[in-house]
Parts: C-alpha cells; sequence; structure tokens
C-alpha cells in the first residue's frame, strides 16, 4: 500500500468509531426494549428506555451527513494488494451496506415514533419536527422494516468487526490499524 493512503484522516477515524459506539448503544437499548419490556406490565419504564434509545439514536442522523461529507472529500485508503479482487469487492459492498443502513434505520425509526404521533427527540435537546401525522397504515409498513434491517444490520456490524480481527490477527495487513492509528501525513 501506499504509505500516504494507508490511513484514514483522524476526523473519519473519530467519526467512525463515536457513531460505532452510538449505534451499538442505540442496537442494544433497543433491543432490551423490543424484547423484554411490555407496555401492559411495565409501560412507563418501556416508555422511558424507548425515549432513551432515541435519543441515542438519532445524532446518528447529524453524524452521517458529516460523515459523507468527509468521506467524499477524503477518499478511503487503498485495501492491500494482497487481497483478492472478489474479496475488494465484497469489502465495499459491506461499506456500501453498512452506509445504506446507517441511512435507512434512523429514517424507518423516524417514521415509526411519527406515524404512532410521537416526537423524535435529540440527546434530549430538541426535537426532530414530524414529517408525517399518526398513521396506522404507515406504522404497519415501518415499523417491521426498521425491527428487520435493525437484526440484519447487527448482523453486518458484527461481520465488519470480524473482517477487522481477521485482517489484524491472520492477514496481518494495516487494514485495523488504518481506522486506529495516524500515518504522518493525515489530518
Amino acid at each position: 500500500m501506499n504509505s500516504s493512503h494507508s490511513y484514514y484522516t483522524r476526523t473519519a477515524q473519530v467519526l467512525h468509531w463515536l457513531m460505532a459506539i452510538i449505534f451499538i448503544a442505540a442496537w442494544a437499548i433497543g433491543f432490551f426494549s423490543g424484547n423484554f419490556l411490555s407496555y401492559e406490565a411495565d409501560g412507563s419504564f418501556k416508555g422511558d428506555v424507548i425515549t432513551l434509545h432515541k435519543n441515542v439514536a438519532t445524532p446518528i442522523i447529524f453524524l452521517l451527513v458529516i460523515r459523507l461529507f468527509w468521506r467524499y472529500t477524503h477518499p478511503a485508503p487503498q485495501l492491500p494488494d494482497s487481497m483478492s479482487p472478489l474479496m475488494k469487492t465484497l469489502a465495499h459492498l459491506g461499506h456500501l451496506g453498512l452506509y445504506f443502513m446507517l441511512i435507512a434505520i434512523p429514517i424507518t425509526g423516524c417514521l415509526f415514533s411519527w406515524s404512532v404521533g410521537k416526537p423524535v427527540p435529540v440527546l434530549y435537546l430538541f426535537e426532530i419536527p414530524a414529517l408525517v401525522d399518526k398513521n396506522p397504515e404507515l406504522l404497519a409498513i415501518v415499523k417491521p422494516v426498521h425491527t428487520y434491517l435493525s437484526w440484519f444490520a447487527g448482523v453486518m456490524v458484527v461481520g465488519h468487526v470480524l473482517a477487522a480481527l481477521k485482517h489484524h490477527f491472520i492477514d496481518k495487513d494495516d487494514v485495523l490499524r488504518s481506522m486506529t492509528q495516524q500515518g504522518k501525513s493525515s489530518n
């Protein structure tokens, strides 16, 4: 690999790890509230947990805009020459899939909330204005789509982590280090 392009910029690294932490936290909170809480037994607690889920998750929308702009203006490092063309293609498709999830899950989450007449709060500071009114027909579509996308994204994140660990421990290349360390000319 060309050493001047073998590392992500510090900004890209911070955005990556910050969004990863937010996504994993929001996913875990959503999983907990969706699978272990019910409105019948502990409705107010479940409502509080779902509100926490939304407040934690919504910053991804804003960070994604910044990240996409940064990625457009600062290309990703080259993949190692040791990777086969098929593996490089799969890596690119995997990254595109993760970006799609980072767009689709927040959109379906917002539509889910609005379609039941609930707000979409951001870090307990403000709410994203509702773009749709309460709508049971829309809810019937977006609720399962949000749930299934979340499950699939969880699987993709696990695959992403496993691939990074494979690169680091088995292939012994710089793919993981490119997201954790800095080159001499990165900013």
